[in-house]
């Protein structure tokens, strides 16, 4: 069984909302990553996204685009992030993803990707702009699952019955579902139409669901209680680690997820 499974039996036995969180590998630096990640699963994170940084990040707001930009203007390479992986599986229990864009992953070389993130410890890859139409010719969801690893499909409100259907298809672990159309960045309040929309997805999709885009709160969690399986929360952790300073920020990440992870 996959470690995702694993977490979301545990999740779904206490009853509560999950929490995954996200981190930019080699921001503010790849040490203090690793740093991050780990207290982040310390202080009650059940899964963490880590992304390879991309020069052109289309999902993503300025929040995330700019730790993209200062990443690798560090001079991150895909290679440190395969390291980084591999430091913070030897240390956590809970299930590690990498979340790159389909470039990064068609320039490394797909099915060499994911071996090596397999070997890394990744439990899964997230990938939102590797399209189920293409799959035929690009074989991404066949040499992830080959590797031991679940695709985490993404889906939009603006996602069709038809396009649900498909997903329902060929989703594992869970279905990562976008709180709005658009890109990441935290919100004060969420989409009033979001609940309508995560029926929508549940009555096709039978898959966990997971919900980003927006979620910086734990009034945010609290509302989408038995609306989905995980929350994602990812920008606000970056501006929690950009408006600290390297003193202080890993406190108050820690803080920060303490309260977000109350059940």
């Amino acid at each position: 069984m996959n470690n995702i499974d694993k977490k979301i039996l545990e999740i779904k036995k206490r009853k509560r909302t999950g929490l995954m969180t996200h981190v930019v590998v080699g921001y503010p630096s790849l040490e203090e990553t690793v740093i991050v990640v780990k207290a982040m699963a310390d202080a009650g994170a059940d899964i963490v996204e880590l992304q390879i940084p991309f020069s052109d990040p289309l999902a993503d707001g300025p929040t995330i685009m700019r730790a993209c930009e200062e990443s690798l203007a560090n001079g991150t390479k895909v290679k440190d992030a395969f390291i980084v992986m591999k430091k913070i599986s030897a240390e956590v229990s809970i299930p590690l993803l990498f979340m790159a864009y389909y470039n990064t992953v068609f320039r490394y070389g797909v099915e060499k990707f994911c071996v090596d993130a397999k070997a890394a410890g990744a439990s899964g890859l997230i990938v939102p702009d590797m399209p189920l139409d293409e799959e035929k010719y690009e074989h991404f969801f066949q040499f992830a699952k080959d590797s031991g690893l679940y695709p985490i499909t993404v889906i939009s409100p603006l996602s069709t019955a038809d396009r649900l259907k498909k997903n329902a298809q060929v989703a594992h672990g869970f279905v990562y579902c976008t709180a709005r159309q658009g890109t990441t960045g935290a919100k004060k309040e969420l989409d009033p139409t979001l609940k309508a929309y995560l029926k929508k997805v549940k009555n096709i999709i039978f898959t966990p669901i997971a919900v980003g885009f927006g979620i910086s709160k734990k009034e945010h969690i609290r509302a989408l209680q038995g609306s989905c399986d995980i929350a994602i929360v990812g920008s606000a952790i970056i501006d929690v680690l950009r408006n600290n300073d390297k003193r202080s920020r890993i406190d108050k990440v820690k803080q920060f997820i303490s309260i977000l992870s109350i059940e």
